[in-house]
């Protein structure tokens, strides 16, 4: 198998600076020596090219920084869609969570139906008609889904990419109100911490794989750090209290991989400016590795 290590440094999506440096922090923890030790052959395709914040107006305030994260997303599509094969599985390094635009089109237009599993403290559901800051990084998986702005929505010239019955958001607690009204209005399917508390974490992730597996042809596995407790994961822009454990977390990957069903994955959020020691970098190779096979006996 080859695994091709894609590099998306933006933090225009978010509203805190320091996640365009998450691919680099990821990649210095050793990801690429570490996959090789479990037999894969590394591709690295380096950082798609961004604009920075500093050089480009914000434009519009709902949506903030459109013009350039739409064009940071149709980039990285080409490059998960090229990626994409029975041997090949594209591994894409955030920055913040609005790259999940590129890397899901991209999936989609290489599979033509995947089911998302998306595990987050924040479903990421907004629109410019609902969001209270108007970053996108918390409106990707609504445009994916087909909903919001019409040029976030068709990205890549098509629409939805993802039917709102194969999405299985895991790990939610911190749900804007027009975003919850937009959730249930889609009827996706959102496993709070709650519903985790009540299943299991195994329990939960059966549930979800089932969802994202129904008539499609993969899943894409959309990870954001801030997913787990903040005593684990530091190093993130908008960590929330009550996340999943250090072991739920390698669980969660360890039952993806067992499934054999995932052909892309994103990792999001590092803030190497907000960590202790590259520590959250560090969990997010582990995790990376337990989502590709990596076993403990």
């Amino acid at each position: 198998m080859n695994i091709h290590i894609i590099g998306a440094p933006i933090d225009m999506g978010a509203g805190r600076r320091g996640v365009d440096m998450g691919p680099s922090a990821i990649r210095y923890a050793g990801l690429g020596e570490r996959l090789s030790q479990l037999g894969f052959t590394i591709i690295d395709e380096g950082n798609i090219i961004v604009a920075q914040p500093e050089t480009t107006p914000i434009d519009h305030p709902h949506l903030k920084y459109l013009e350039p994260i739409l064009e940071a997303a149709t980039t990285l599509a080409a490059v998960v869609e090229r990626t994409s094969g029975p041997n090949d599985l594209p591994l894409i390094l955030g920055g913040d969570h609005s790259i999940a635009l590129g890397s899901i089109t991209g999936a989609a237009k290489a599979y033509g139906s995947v089911g998302v599993i998306w595990i987050d403290a924040h479903p990421d559901f907004n629109t410019d008609q609902t969001t209270p800051s108007g970053n996108i990084h918390g409106m990707p998986l609504a445009a994916l889904a087909g909903f919001g702005d019409t040029r976030l929505v068709n990205l890549g010239g098509f629409s939805p990419k993802v039917s709102p019955a194969n999405i299985a958001i895991v790990g939610a607690r911190d749900i804007d109100p027009g975003e919850r009204d937009l959730l249930h209005q889609a009827n996706v399917h959102v496993f709070t911490m709650k519903d985790i508390d009540r299943l299991g974490l195994s329990g939960t992730i059966t549930q979800a794989l089932e969802i994202a597996t129904t008539g499609t042809k993969g899943v894409h596995v959309s990870f954001d750090m801030d997913s787990l407790d903040p005593r684990e994961a530091p190093g993130v822009g908008t960590p929330v209290r009550g996340g999943i454990t250090y072991r739920e977390a390698h669980l969660t990957m360890e039952l993806i991989a067992d499934s054999g069903k995932m052909t892309s994955l994103d990792i999001v959020e590092v803030n190497p400016i907000l960590d202790q020691e590259n520590r959250t970098a560090n969990l997010a190779v582990e995790l990376i590795l337990s989502a590709l096979g990596k076993r403990i006996f």
